[in-house]
């Protein structure tokens, strides 16, 4: 299939969304059903600030940052249903899914430097069209022209719910903390410098709070396959 032939038959989807309303995982469902590839900003986010923590390099360290890229390879695998990520040929895919790196991430994802790094790559990824994308600030920076854009969230509660059943038996952590940690989540995301977390105009707004995970993809799909069609 020439480059023409497979953008012609393909659009790129951008969702975004605040912490805990299930981006990665109905971007991912919805790349399956489609046949899309599925690229997992957040997870490239969180593999940069686990390395530059480990190597002593602080997120408003800027020079020493954009010194510290250059040496960094980072790659998205899929394989089956699960993407894994590889950090300098290390698979750091588990290790990046932890509430401190979590945290970690939304400090360096303020980081100027690491943004346009990051921004550019995924750019790259998205030129031969046939993308799912999510994050928070997909349709409105990274991919500003993405054919199809949705903007998922839920109430605090219900995300500090979903967070709270996957990581408890992993974490000695109380569902208060977990509201609290995506409030502040929320409240950095929403007011930091650098491409803050808002809706992009043109992007759908679909609250899942009371929705199964299934219905949530089988809408998007749905819209896809009508936006693919006109």
């Amino acid at each position: 299939m020439t480059q023409s032939d497979h953008s012609s038959h393909h659009i790129n989807i951008a969702i975004d969304g605040p912490a805990g309303a299930g981006k990665s995982t109905v971007a991912r469902l919805v790349a399956q059903e489609l046949g899309y590839v599925y690229i997992d900003t957040g997870a490239m986010y969180r593999a940069i600030s686990l390395h530059m923590s480990q190597a002593g390099i602080q997120p408003d360290e800027a020079a020493a940052l954009s010194n510290e890229l250059k040496r960094v390879t980072l790659e998205l695998k899929p394989e089956g249903e699960r993407q894994f990520v590889i950090l300098n040929g290390e698979d750091v895919t588990d290790a990046i899914r932890t509430s401190e790196i979590s945290r970690l991430a939304s400090d360096y994802a303020k980081s100027q430097v690491v943004r346009e790094q990051l921004v550019h790559m995924q750019r790259q990824m998205a030129t031969r069209k046939g993308v799912v994308m999510d994050g928070r600030d997909i349709g409105t920076h990274v991919l500003p022209d993405a054919e199809l854009k949705w903007f998922i969230t839920a109430s605090v509660e219900e995300r500090a719910r979903r967070r709270y059943a996957e990581w408890k038996d992993k974490e000695n952590a109380s569902l208060e903390t977990f509201i609290q940690e995506i409030a502040d989540r929320d409240r950095q995301d929403e007011t930091r410098e650098v491409s803050p977390l808002r809706q992009a105009e043109d992007a759908v707004l679909l609250d899942t709070t009371e929705m199964a995970i299934a219905d949530v993809v089988s809408t998007i799909v749905e819209r896809a396959n009508l936006q693919k069609s006109w």
